[in-house]
């Protein structure tokens, strides 16, 4: 398994500084350079590597620390920037882990900071770590891949939460059409929203180890093995899985009514969001105005940070955004926000452009500390205002009972319930006004701004699921319906 140390500095590492880290292999180890410049790798005088350090991401975001790795590191960041510093110990290599700790202890020695996690700090910080061997393995290309095959590319972590880190981010564009992407994590394990995300559609898996040497999906539950160079899933519910529900009604549909369970309530509740804006591709365009006006009304205060892995180093700017996506079209551009640690909120953003212009699909999931405070009736207004300044296209509302701090554990959870459905003015032209206006459900539209610009609010009620696929099926346009 892949050690994972991380140095959190208050000044930042020069490159003497981390030379003087990677000293710690002793005389007989090499340094180069990968991905660009932006990792270097120390290995042995075979090339065989020991440990790869990432370049230095200075995070002005409060709270991110403590966010991705746990209330001990609460204070980091808070007061002023830190430096994150990540080291990478090579898989199978004796020692390596050692050496990881050494050179982020170098660091922190240095610069001030601390080390995560705190068992991997070195008081004797000058020695050197010569008994370090390299492990006979083929070379994967990736820093954070661990097992490469034609079908898959494995990363196996060992940290509270695994976040879309530089090191994941470069492994998902790389494997993005070629390959599956199946992070292999210890049971304990959550996820944020952003890698979540990206391993929720097969062949991408999150494999969670059940401690008595098997393996299930941390996601859907189900047993997996390995078998042809990838995990594969075997179809039956893992008890280890089952064992962390909340959700008797979710067990009833996945089958496993009878196994062994620990019922109780979730710890928070959960808004989520999904969205689409479209604007024409004017030069005087700034992009995130939608999500910084729902993150406003729904938190009292903008988006903390953003960035484009986790952690979201940068200050909330739509002026720095919006010149990062201009820089990288015709490219689509990824994106990670962050609210204020009080007031838990995370999104994902993808910019881009289209024939018709420019499009961003958004994703944003806020926390609560129970259902019953999250504040639907606040919707129909935002909605308007989404309608009418930014864009909307469509806006799906869902909510749930689930983690307040947003991360996701290898559990049975229940399912979001949609609660409302919002179309904008242009896909009511599509639709037809009067046809928009009147639906199949029970409880009628309301009409978001003035007819010829006009969108919509759909309460779903009670109706759930079923009413949202009622819904869309009703304003699918005719010539769609018919195919």
């Amino acid at each position: 398994m892949t050690t994972d140390v991380i140095a959190l500095t208050e000044r930042m590492p020069d490159v003497w500084t981390v030379a003087a880290g990677l000293l710690a292999g002793g005389p007989d180890t090499r340094v180069s350079a990968a991905a660009e410049g932006a990792v270097l790798q120390l290995s042995d005088a075979e090339g065989r590597p020991l440990a790869s350090i990432e370049a230095p991401l200075l995070v002005h975001t409060p709270g991110e620390a403590a966010r991705l790795l746990g209330p001990d590191y609460a204070g980091m960041g808070q007061g002023r920037p830190l430096w994150w510093t990540e080291i990478r110990a090579a898989t199978g290599a004796q020692g390596a882990d050692r050496l990881a700790g050494v050179i982020a202890s170098r660091l922190v020695g240095l610069l001030g900071g601390a080390v995560w996690p705190r068992t991997a700090a070195v008081e004797e910080y000058g020695e050197t770590v010569p008994d370090v061997a390299a492990a006979d393995r083929q070379p994967t290309g990736q820093p954070a891949v661990d097992v490469l095959t034609d079908k898959a590319a494995v990363i196996i972590l060992d940290r509270p939460v695994v976040a879309m880190t530089a090191w994941l981010a470069d492994a998902v564009r790389a494997t993005a059409g070629e390959r599956a992407l199946q992070i292999v994590t210890p049971p304990g394990a959550r996820l944020t929203l952003p890698v979540r995300t990206v391993l929720a559609g097969l062949p991408n898996r999150w494999v969670v180890q059940d401690g008595e040497g098997g393996y299930y999906d941390g996601l859907s539950g189900s047993q997996v093995q390995w078998k042809d160079g990838q995990f594969t899933a075997d179809g039956v519910l893992a008890q280890a899985f089952v064992r962390g529900t909340f959700a008797e009604a979710a067990l009833k549909r996945t089958g496993a009514a009878g196994a062994a369970r620990v019922d109780g309530p979730a710890p928070g509740g959960q808004l989520l969001l999904s969205l689409r804006t479209h604007h024409p591709a004017d030069d005087d365009l700034l992009l995130g105005g939608a999500l910084e006006d729902i993150w406003q009304h729904l938190t009292g205060a903008p988006p903390a940070g953003w960035g484009t892995e986790e952690p979201a180093a940068s200050r909330w700017s739509r002026h720095e955004l919006t010149a990062l996506v201009r820089d990288r079209a015709p490219e689509p551009t990824w994106l990670v926000v962050v609210g204020n640690p009080d007031r838990p909120a995370v999104a994902t953003l993808r910019v881009r452009r289209t024939s018709e212009g420019v499009e961003e699909d958004i994703t944003v999931a806020l926390g609560f500390p129970d259902e019953a405070g999250i504040p639907l009736d606040e919707l129909p207004a935002i909605a308007e205002r989404l309608v009418a300044r930014h864009g909307l296209e469509s806006l799906l509302v869902q909510q749930r009972s689930a983690r307040r701090d947003l991360s996701v554990p290898a559990q049975i959870e229940v399912p979001p319930l949609p609660v409302a459905f919002v179309l904008g003015s242009e896909a009511v032209r599509e639709v037809g006004f009067d046809r928009a206006r009147r639906t199949p459900l029970p409880d009628p539209p309301r009409q978001l701004g003035p007819a010829a610009t006009a969108g919509f609010h759909y309460p779903l009620g009670t109706g759930g699921a079923q009413a949202l696929e009622r819904l869309m099926t009703y304003l699918r346009p005719a010539d769609e319906s018919a195919r």
